[in-house]
């Protein structure tokens, strides 16, 4: 279970690395000093969450190196799963954010929220909901 877990975390490290990245250079750039109070606040917001999203996906490589040999890889494995999950629910929080921080400058238009919700709904339901239909559908008693 240890190297399938990894190799997820791995997938979602790169994403949220990259996100990050990106959010640290918006801050000195022109435009920055242009966004209205509610938008600086959505992007620092945003960089917290990000920041913390990329600790929590980066956990697990880091327990992994400090438990090894220990013999207590049942126990490491549930603790990286459970880091992974906060990862990936603050993952979620960080995109959306950055959406919505992206549309709100992009565009002034009432829709912002509506789409941003709707693509929120869209990864919900692809990272939680058909994941977890599936499991409770497949899943032997």
């Amino acid at each position: 279970m240890w190297g399938e877990l990894i190799q997820e975390v791995r997938v979602a490290q790169m994403g949220v690395q990259i996100l990050f990245a990106f959010l640290l250079t918006v801050v000195f750039t022109p435009k920055y000093d242009t966004l209205d109070s509610t938008d600086q606040t959505i992007y620092i917001v945003t960089v917290v969450l990000g920041a913390a999203a990329t600790g929590a996906l980066i956990g697990p490589v880091s327990l992994h190196r400090l438990v090894s040999g220990r013999r207590i890889k049942p126990r490491a494995v549930e603790w990286a799963s459970r880091l992974t999950f906060v990862g990936l629910v603050l993952l979620l929080a960080t995109m959306t954010s950055s959406l919505l921080l992206i549309l709100r400058v992009a565009t002034q238009d009432g829709y912002v929220p509506w789409l941003v919700t709707a693509v929120v709904v869209w990864y919900l339901l692809c990272w939680f909901g058909i994941p977890l239909w599936t499991r409770r559908r497949h899943t032997t008693r």
